[in-house]
């Protein structure tokens, strides 16, 4: 696996925000083990159906990432991807975010297993 290969990863991710589907996104998480620690709720998301809650609510302002800076980290069966990425949403706003994706390989498949992403501070 190489870092490039890993930063293909957050294009599929982004791809699926596209798609307004938050299965669609949610899929790309771990199905039992997946963790989101998101960007515009407090709530921690512990599984693939809470991941999906999250995203309908997400996904009706029409985000679209883009990457700032991204540190790609291999471990073998893990990948870490962490930085700075930027969201503009179908309004025109935008938000700028820390990140960190854990990737985890299953069954020849990367999925994320923990997924941060907080807002800047200033």
């Amino acid at each position: 696996m190489s870092e490039n290969e890993i930063m293909s990863l957050f294009d599929e991710w982004n791809n699926a925000l596209q798609t307004g589907d938050p299965r669609k996104v949610a899929a790309l998480y771990d199905e039992s083990n997946g963790i989101l620690l998101p960007t515009v709720s407090n709530e921690v998301r512990h599984n693939r159906a809470e991941i999906e809650e999250y995203f309908v609510h997400f996904l009706a302002n029409g985000p679209n990432g883009k990457i700032n800076e991204a540190n790609v980290r291999i471990f073998g069966q893990l990948a870490i991807n962490s930085g700075v990425y930027t969201f503009t949403f179908k309004d025109g706003a935008t938000v700028q975010a820390r990140f960190t994706f854990v990737y985890r390989q299953n069954d020849g498949r990367w999925i994320i297993v923990e997924h941060h992403s907080s807002q800047m501070p200033e």
